[in-house]
């Protein structure tokens, strides 16, 4: 399919459209609300390069949407323990919350929403063959 063709792309789209609600209630843009679903709350806080690189941006681009989330209360940056020249980012507990909401939001209407476990398992083989050609 060509990158022209009607349906390139558009499930990303279709799914951003269906969270704008979610994303308005909590003042985020897609490029933000990217960058904090890209922190798990699970893991170390990811330095500022790991960011980058996860949500496929430029250093310069990525401080000023760590900027954004840092004044709506969402991340603090913090001085990496392991690399005192870099920065890392940290969920706030208002970021936690914020980031639960477009997760809870994103998956109510994905389009993969309403396939059945054996559909999703088959979709998570499928995904798994292709991305070890990659």
């Amino acid at each position: 399919m060509s990158s022209t063709s009607p349906g390139h792309g558009q499930s990303g789209t279709v799914t951003s459209g269906r969270i704008e609600a979610a994303l308005v209630e909590w003042r985020l843009t897609s490029q933000t609300a990217h960058a904090l679903l890209a922190i798990d709350p699970n893991e170390a806080p990811p330095s500022m390069g790991v960011m980058a690189d996860q949500i496929y941006c430029n250093a310069p681009n990525l401080t000023f949407i760590a900027k954004q989330l840092e004044t709506r209360g969402y991340v603090s940056r913090m001085k990496d323990p392991d690399e005192k020249r870099s920065n890392v980012l940290r969920l706030t507990s208002a970021g936690e919350h914020a980031r639960a909401a477009v997760v809870q939001a994103t998956l109510a209407v994905t389009p993969f929403a309403d396939c059945d476990d054996d559909d999703l398992r088959d979709l998570a083989l499928l995904f798994t063959r292709v991305n070890a050609r990659l």
